[in-house]
């Protein structure tokens, strides 16, 4: 006789490669049924794009069909319910499973193009995904897809969605032309919310929001009006471009919404010879995350025509876009299970205690941390020499304030030092203790 026990045993083999535990204990098998020697079952994913579903699916029928008595294995799959979306009557988000903002602090970075091309790759894994160009001052979406004053309509009170080649588009670009948006903050942030709430998105697996560049009225309007369910910083390797990173990373959180990676954008080339990648300001990928704790979810390209994506294969041939869709999905997947444990982190006097996720604590003295910072203002982008000159720093630099970053840092407002508040990430904690990586 097959039971329910042996049916879960079976499954609890399956692991989930971004999550590290069993689908039965994080709770993915549901609707389980047995009868006639037939088995089955819904497996509920964090995401509708979950990477590894085919592989999952591959893996439960051959575990449940190795049972004794099991002769046929039936396996569907859902997904988790959306974030819940304050809003109006009307709600044209309602019907959108994540929705994404891919922003800089700094304009000139590419933000635009990666935010197309993740939407255009996105759509290419067979997912509905709609991209909004929330960039009021500097709209790039009729650029970007070739679309210049199209006809927008209203369908009662909703407007009609610009589709390109099967994404779904809005922009105020769309019916300015090339006019200029005069508007003072409060005029904008109505505009952003407009084409937010009344463009008739319809049934979306992802909506990708093009934000504007910086932290101001139309940033926090978006956030409080979307409940986005993640952020993806854009930045490119030059210093000037990296030291916004922090300011992005900041008001993300600040606002409840997780930082979920960094595209550093124009990273490289590829050398016309050889084919190798050529990182002409160097390769950024580990200093990124040892200076804010957040993974690179892609380097991209210098590459000729790439801002054209009017076409739902434009980009299809560079494997990094790929790549970003893919880590997007697991760090979403994450995201939502809340799996991973936290450190705390707590200000005593000259000292930081730290308790770790297995119990053990760690005392560090905050003159060592503020002495190991990675900002550019302690350490040069281009050298990784140290700027700042330890011996000045006083023998007891106090915290005025510490705040978790996600799961990967906190931010901490020192009384004294070379800068005011900075970025301190789990590992570096952990290498001030004497204590190898997570």
């Amino acid at each position: 006789m097959i039971t329910e026990s042996a049916v879960l045993a079976a499954l609890s083999n399956i692991i989930d490669p971004d999550l590290g535990r069993d689908v039965v204990s994080l709770g993915f098998i549901k609707e389980l049924s047995i009868a006639d020697g037939a088995v089955s079952f819904k497996m509920e994913l964090t995401t509708p794009a979950c990477p590894v579903k085919e592989q999952f699916k591959t893996q439960a029928e051959s575990l449940v069909k190795a049972i004794p008595g099991v002769r046929a294995v039936e396996v569907s799959f859902s997904a988790m319910a959306p974030k819940s979306r304050p809003g109006p009557s009307t709600d044209t988000l309602k019907s959108i499973d994540t929705i994404i903002a891919v922003s800089s602090c700094k304009g000139g970075v590419g933000k635009s193009t990666v935010a197309a091309h993740l939407a255009r790759a996105i759509q290419r894994e067979g997912h509905a995904v709609g991209l909004l160009d929330a960039d009021i001052y500097g709209p790039s979406l009729p650029t970007l897809f070739h679309v210049q004053e199209p006809e927008v309509y209203m369908r009662g009170e909703l407007i009609e969605p610009v589709v390109v080649d099967g994404l779904k588009t809005m922009s105020l670009g769309y019916m300015m032309g090339d006019k200029p948006a005069v508007l003072r903050g409060p005029m904008a942030s109505n505009y952003t919310t407009q084409i937010l709430r009344q463009t008739d998105w319809g049934k979306l697996d992802y909506l990708i929001i093009d934000m504007p560049p910086g932290t101001g009225d139309i940033q926090l309007t978006l956030v409080q009006q979307a409940a986005i369910d993640g952020a993806i910083i854009v930045t490119t390797p030059q210093a000037l471009s990296l030291v916004d990173v922090q300011r992005g990373i900041l008001m993300f959180e600040k606002v409840s919404v997780p930082v979920l990676g960094i595209v550093e954008n124009m990273a490289y080339y590829s050398c016309g010879d050889c084919g190798k990648p050529q990182f002409i300001f160097g390769d950024s990928t580990g200093k990124l995350k040892e200076r804010f704790g957040l993974s690179t979810l892609a380097q991209l390209p210098i590459l000729p025509g790439i801002s054209s994506t009017a076409h739902k294969g434009d980009g299809e041939n560079i494997a990094a876009f790929a790549q970003l869709a893919e880590n997007l999905h697991r760090e979403i997947g994450k995201r939502r299970m809340n799996a991973e444990e936290k450190p705390q982190a707590v200000a005593e006097k000259a000292f930081m205690r730290v308790i770790w996720p297995d119990g053990t604590e760690s005392r560090v003295s905050n003159r060592e941390v503020l002495s190991a910072c990675k900002c550019a203002r302690c350490v040069n982008e281009y050298t990784d020499a140290v700027i700042i000159d330890k011996r000045t720093l006083p023998s007891e630099i106090h915290i005025e304030h510490i705040e978790p970053l996600g799961n990967y840092a906190v931010s901490v407002t020192w009384d004294h030092g070379c800068c005011s508040t900075s970025i301190v990430t789990w590992d570096l904690l952990r290498r001030v203790a004497g204590l190898p990586k997570l």
